[in-house]
């Protein structure tokens, strides 16, 4: 079994993007402009928002961090997505999910530029990434690719089977992994809360791709030997051995299911530095202006 550390491959990508920067610099550019949008006071998404900024900081990035109250209107908030929109000093921005239950998150999300989402959750990028046209890719889906390849892990004309349809993580990755591409060429199976006899897919997956929230959700006889096991999901369990309280679990029971794997994803530090690399990488796509999308 080997680990797919997307911690130590983070630090390999960040330091390729410092590289680039350097030459941007160099060559007189200004720097890649990341924005982040923070409603409210969600302790999660307070975390993720200060790893992302501190990413932009170790790579040479310039971040911009906006706080906006929990009580901020959905009028408001449109209003500052329209000026980062407009902003010639911003290259891509983010609005951090979950956003109060007061905001409609179809509406912001349409709302964001798409040659500045670099989320990739606008539907002209979701369509772009369905077409095979140049795209910022959702970021954790564009995390795992970069742990496959960058592990060389074969793909074209394996099982991939993947838990979990949320438009952020599974039904993105499904697209991705089913395109004539590398990493892709797979058959894959989307499975999801409706799926009946699940094990009976999982059992069979070449790669198996976990994104459903729910803690230690695959066990040991629901993955075949060599599988390669990608383990999207991160839980708060509480724990009163551990001096915080709680311990974090992936959605696969790493314990017993580990030792079958080719390849697994730990939790913490799998998929989740892949992630914020992933959005970086986008930025600095849309610094160098590569896509080209229509205004």
């Amino acid at each position: 079994m080997k680990l797919l550390d997307g911690k130590k491959l983070a630090e390999i990508v960040k330091q390729e993007i410092k590289e680039e920067v350097d030459r941007l610099v160099a060559a007189n550019h200004k720097r890649p402009n990341l924005a982040a949008v923070l409603v409210g006071n969600d302790g999660a998404s307070e975390t993720y928002v200060q790893h992302k900024v501190r990413a932009c900081k170790e790579v040479g990035f310039d971040s911009t961090l906006i706080r906006l109250p929990e009580t901020t209107t959905e009028e408001s908030l449109l209003a500052q997505i329209d000026r980062l929109n407009k902003s010639t000093m911003i290259d891509g921005f983010i609005v951090q999910l979950p956003l109060p239950k007061h905001i409609d998150v179809e509406k912001v999300t349409q709302a964001i530029k798409p040659g500045k989402d670099v989320d990739g959750f606008h539907p002209v990028n979701v369509g772009r990434m369905a077409q095979g046209l140049p795209c910022y890719l959702p970021a954790t889906p564009y995390g795992i690719l970069q742990l496959l390849e960058r592990n060389g892990i074969e793909t074209s004309g394996k099982d991939c089977v993947v838990l979990g349809r949320s438009n952020i993580v599974g039904t993105p990755i499904s697209i991705l992994l089913s395109r004539n591409q590398y990493p892709g060429n797979c058959t894959v199976t989307l499975c999801h809360s409706r799926t009946k006899n699940l094990e009976k897919y999982t059992k069979r997956a070449d790669i198996l791709i976990v994104a459903l929230g729910q803690p230690e959700f695959v066990t040991a006889k629901m993955v075949k030997k060599g599988a390669v096991v990608v383990d999207v999901g991160i839980t708060r369990i509480e724990d009163d051995s551990k001096r915080t309280g709680y311990r974090l679990a992936g959605d696969v029971k790493y314990d017993e299911v580990a030792p079958k794997c080719s390849f697994i994803t730990p939790v913490p530090g799998g998929v989740g530095p892949m992630t914020v690399v992933s959005l970086l990488l986008n930025t600095l796509k849309a610094a160098n202006k590569e896509i080209n999308y229509p205004d």
